[in-house]
């Protein structure tokens, strides 16, 4: 009897221990994996281009006669430099850039031959403020705007200034990886009045005001 019960209980043991062993895993556990959590922050520089599309007008400063707005249009390409601080999901930065353009138009109403107006370089000095949603994020920005304007009395005179003004607008940016993002934005631009005086007209001074509209695309690395 004795000789049996201990025969029973060697059998019950091996069978426990075949069953533990069975559900134990093969070779050592492993971590789970650890996916980063995506930031903003720090600084970036890029490189941007796209399309302008704005109004300019000519007005006689003693006569008041115009020429009316009259469009301007053309691209722009350029670099950017900026900086970003994120606290949670909000993204703060300030964004410069400053770009080659050849936006211009021109007007032949009330105005001696033809009057041009071109933009020759364009440059913005903004503040962004976006919400990250991960890799993805809307924005909107503003500041100054500060540009090269041209202006062409046919067969008169010219004048160039640099003017400074304002601009606003909005935009998306997306990381595609880990440094680079690209971005797309809507900014508008008003740089004010240049002035073409007696020399440039050959009469009366002149004010010439020049706006525009960009639509443009660009793409960044962050340090």
């Amino acid at each position: 009897m004795k000789r049996r019960l201990l025969a029973a209980g060697c059998f019950a043991a091996a069978f426990a221990g075949s069953a533990l062993a069975a559900d134990m895993p093969l070779g050592p556990a492993r971590a789970p994996a650890y996916v980063p959590f995506f930031t903003w922050n720090g600084f970036y520089i890029g490189v941007n281009g796209g399309y302008g599309f704005g109004r300019s007008n000519w007005t006689d400063t003693v006569t008041l006669l115009s020429t009316g707005g009259f469009d301007t249009t053309g691209g722009l390409i350029g670099g950017t430099v900026g900086y970003n601080v994120q606290f949670g999901g909000w993204v703060l930065g300030i964004e410069t850039d400053v770009a080659w353009s050849n936006l211009k138009g021109s007007a032949t109403i009330n105005c001696v031959g033809t009057c041009q107006t071109s933009n020759e370089w364009l440059g913005t000095a903004r503040t962004r403020i976006g919400y990250a949603f991960d890799r993805f994020m809307p924005y909107i920005t503003g500041g100054a705007a500060f540009g090269g304007i041209k202006g062409t009395l046919g067969g008169i005179g010219t004048f160039s200034e640099t003017e400074v003004g304002w601009t606003w607008g909005a935009g998306i940016e997306y990381a595609f990886a880990e440094r680079w993002s690209a971005k797309v934005e809507y900014l508008y631009v008003d740089l004010g009045r240049a002035n073409c005086n007696v020399t440039c007209s050959g009469g009366n001074p002149i004010e010439a005001t020049f706006t525009t509209n960009l639509v443009r695309g660009g793409v960044n690395f962050r340090f």
